[in-house]
């Protein structure tokens, strides 16, 4: 079998994706059975391309998946964890703005009671 592209293969519904799943793995299988048996050597090459292929099958079947739970969840308020935004540990752990931006009561009068002198420049 070719190498499959996978442009082609977002076209296809889930129905054909898997059952283009089965069918690579069995080709592999053939293939495994050969490289025991002593097969030649072009048999040999095909394996890593049939691996390839049903990466790119399962990749496209696991997009796909995300891709319909993302819709999903679009409206409600809350994310599963794994369709949340990643960015790193330290942005999710930071203060929002509205946290950082706070002050405290002591705070907020002293601003309010003695706020920042405007002086006038002699031009």
């Amino acid at each position: 079998m070719a190498k499959i592209k996978v442009h082609e293969l977002r076209k296809l519904n889930k129905g054909d994706l898997l059952k283009q799943l089965d069918e690579l793995k069995t080709e592999l299988q053939q293939h495994r059975v050969a490289k025991v048996t002593g097969g030649g050597a072009s048999k040999l090459a095909k394996i890593k391309v049939v691996r390839k292929s049903i990466a790119r099958v399962l990749t496209v079947i696991n997009q796909s998946i995300k891709q319909n739970l993302r819709s999903t969840y679009k409206k409600g308020a809350l994310l599963p964890l794994d369709l949340r935004v990643k960015k790193t540990r330290a942005i999710r752990r930071r203060l929002t703005k509205e946290q950082a931006s706070a002050l405290t009561l002591k705070a907020s009068k002293k601003a309010k009671y003695f706020p920042m002198r405007k002086f006038a420049v002699k031009a």
